[in-house]
């Protein structure tokens, strides 16, 4: 039983969205609805469950609104959708998504090859669609890309960082995420940024959001826990990654973060013994293994006999 709710590590779980995007055979509508309606009932509060992006850009996506009819949607969770621009939102709120999650990069040349526009471009956008939700009830969720270093520019400038913060802010924008899209991020520098951040934004507002390319992902996790940060985006299964970043492998794995999470003494909520059995059938739903480790070597308390 969860005593002490300050200190709790909320998972949003994205493998419906982030995890799937990329994966090169198509998942049945069927299929990704029961997998979300199976990890609804794992205790998450929050599921990024579909994207509203065209269908020619993210094929694998182009069921947003089957998905989001077809869901069955649990007391107290938040069905989050991505999406692009105006067209975008105007889809997620017909298919009544409870939140939505806009992007931009950090980088202009990232933004550029994401988005097709520039940030000042993407800016402009967003505040058509805040204007579209208002009064709606739906909340919106501005992600900054590349924020810890981008593949085409290299390093990117805190402050940059800060400036969006407070753009999205301006706009009405209530959550934030900081996305590490191509795993460049470290922990120092993930505390250093976080703890900037967590004085514009509450920690019930902000999100990371890292990825695991070079292995930092869970060191990053604990360094923004240990800032005051208090969500966390992960995939089931280490699946994803961004297919406009070179290099862009899976995000941090939830069957991985919520063990860590369980070994430390974090409480999260979270099911896991329910979380290793839906992660063990992703290679045959997807037809690839995938790159979570704790449902390929079990929990420390899972003893074996001895060998004879």
């Amino acid at each position: 039983m969860i005593t002490d709710y300050s200190q709790i590590l909320i998972v949003q779980e994205v493998s419906p969205r982030d995890g799937l995007q990329i994966e090169p055979t198509w998942v049945e509508t069927a299929d990704k609805i029961t997998l979300i309606n199976q990890l609804s009932q794992a205790g998450f509060s929050r599921i990024e469950a579909g994207s509203f992006v065209s269908p020619k850009a993210i094929p694998a996506l182009r069921d947003g609104e089957q998905v989001f009819n077809g869901i069955q949607r649990q007391p107290g969770v938040i069905y989050v959708a991505l999406i692009p621009n105006l067209k975008g939102a105007q889809r997620a709120l017909a298919a009544n998504a409870d939140e939505l999650n806009l992007v931009m990069s950090a980088s202009q040349t990232h933004n550029l090859a994401n988005m097709r526009m520039r940030c000042e471009e993407s800016l402009a956008a967003f505040a058509d669609i805040v204007a579209f939700v208002s009064g709606s009830g739906v909340r919106l969720n501005g992600s900054i890309a590349t924020t810890f270093g981008c593949p085409f520019e290299g390093r990117i400038d805190e402050d940059r960082v800060l400036q969006i913060v407070d753009a999205y802010q301006e706009l009405g924008i209530q959550g934030i995420s900081l996305a590490d899209t191509t795993g460049m991020a470290n922990p120092r520098q993930v505390d250093r940024l976080v703890r900037r951040v967590l004085q514009r934004v509450s920690p019930a507002d902000l999100t990371l959001h890292f990825h695991n390319t070079r292995g930092l992902g869970l060191c990053n996790v604990l360094a923004a826990y240990e800032a005051g940060a208090r969500r966390f985006d992960a995939a089931l299964g280490g699946l994803g990654g961004c297919p406009f970043a070179p290099g862009a492998s899976g995000n941090i794995c939830t069957e991985d973060l919520v063990n860590l999470c369980a070994e430390v003494g974090i409480p999260t909520g979270i099911d896991l013994p329910l979380l290793l059995k839906l992660s063990r059938g992703l290679p045959d739903l997807l037809g690839h293994e995938v790159p979570g480790q704790l449902a390929k070597a079990g929990r420390n308390c899972d003893l074996h006999p001895m060998p004879t």
